[in-house]
């Protein structure tokens, strides 16, 4: 063969090459084109460090649980499911840095998180201007009253909690009030709605102190609080500075009870408050007393199951932030799997607003136009913590 024969078959030959190659490849963003797709790729921002690593654990736990047993029976529409984390380090900044990455190296066709109010927001530039849906962990209200087209949530919000919770007080006639939230998005997000429903609730708010995430003492706040004698202290926040007020409760002998949010609800409360924690009262989902879905009902049938086999994986039963990572994963893939044609990230987007009736763990789930959390005062319970266990508030 001549040399110029030789140098066009090469051409050829790596011609050819490439175009096998390409006829392989799929992308993030859904493309089914080619012999073997490549897995939808998802973006999740946990706080696996700093004050809400209580809270950023169990999600990761969930979701990885989940990808695996979903890609064990064969994934979603024949694909995998790759889930791609970033820790934010319970840090806006490092969210929205994290979110950057992911959108740009990662090509991720949705996300998952933040764990923290705070951090959700500072997704939200970010996720408008790629145009890629996310599922937010966090219970801030903001999150899905400043309503985004884009942003979906899985907890119930401080517009649910903080009603339920303040008619939770008043009919035990607990209603000269002591309120102390923390300076973080989710406190002062709950702290805002506090004050504003508490006349409306038949409650008054006699006390109002806050902390800073972080702070390993609040004796000074306290200390203002039990001059002002009141009947019940409200704190809200989901860092593990709860076990700290808890501890400086007992400590200045104060007898009255301690309520919070569902930010609290994590063994890491218990264990961290110990005999403090004792006696402790918060609404949230139903998922630490699954009786509470009523045995029997599809609800209580996806929990028991996801909880026995979260408590095998892990050693541990699950708490409401690992229901959240449960939800926010169910709701992408099982979105995913209605789309009809190219899994684009618009697709997905519109295929989780017209979510309905989905039974998850935090309650059943059904979006719409103009509602992107999905979830009414049906769907919590009051909890009273009883021997380091939680046990349903009489």
């Amino acid at each position: 063969m001549s040399t110029r024969l030789r140098v066009v078959a090469s051409v050829l030959a790596a011609m050819m090459v490439a175009v096998a190659g390409a006829g392989c490849s799929g992308t993030g963003t859904g493309d089914t084109s080619g012999d073997v797709a490549e897995p939808y790729r998802i973006g999740a921002i946990v706080s696996l460090t700093g004050t809400y690593a209580g809270l950023g654990t169990p999600e990761k736990n969930a979701i990885e649980m989940e990808m695996k047993r979903v890609n064990d029976a064969g994934g979603v529409n024949g694909r995998q499911v790759e889930v791609i984390f970033e820790d934010d380090a319970t840090d806006p900044a490092k969210a929205q840095a994290a979110v950057a990455r992911l959108i740009e190296q990662e090509d991720v066709i949705a996300i998952i998180g933040a764990t923290g109010t705070g951090q959700t927001m500072a997704l939200r530039d970010d996720i408008d201007r790629a145009a890629i849906p996310q599922v937010s962990m966090a219970g801030g209200s903001v999150i899905t009253a400043d309503f985004d087209t884009q942003v979906f949530q899985t907890p119930w919000p401080n517009s649910t909690v903080v009603p339920f919770t303040l008619k939770q007080l008043r009919a035990r006639g607990l209603t000269n009030v002591a309120v102390i939230s923390d300076t973080g998005g989710y406190g002062k997000d709950g702290h805002d709605i506090i004050v504003a429903q508490a006349s409306a609730a038949g409650v008054k708010i006699i006390a109002d102190e806050t902390f800073n995430p972080g702070d390993t003492d609040m004796m000074a706040q306290l200390t203002k609080i039990k001059s002002a004698s009141p009947d019940v202290v409200l704190m809200w926040n989901a860092g593990k500075e709860a076990a700290i007020v808890a501890k400086n409760l007992k400590q200045l002998g104060m007898e009255v009870p301690l309520v919070g949010s569902p930010g609290n609800g994590r063994r890491e409360f218990i264990e961290g408050a110990a005999d403090a924690a004792e006696g402790f009262q918060f609404a949230a989902g139903k998922i630490l007393v699954p009786d509470a879905y009523g045995v029997g009902t599809p609800a209580y049938e996806v929990a028991t199951t996801f909880i026995s086999e979260y408590t095998e994986a892990y050693d541990t039963p699950p708490d409401i932030f690992a229901g959240h990572a449960y939800d926010a994963f169910l709701i992408i893939t099982d979105a995913l799997g209605r789309i009809d044609g190219e899994a684009t990230p618009s697709a997905l987007r519109d295929a989780i607003e017209q979510t309905s009736g989905l039974v998850g763990i935090g309650g059943t789930f059904t979006y719409g136009p103009q509602d992107h959390n999905g979830l009414t005062e049906a769907d919590l319970v009051f909890y009273r913590v009883e021997g380091n266990e939680w046990v349903l508030a009489k």
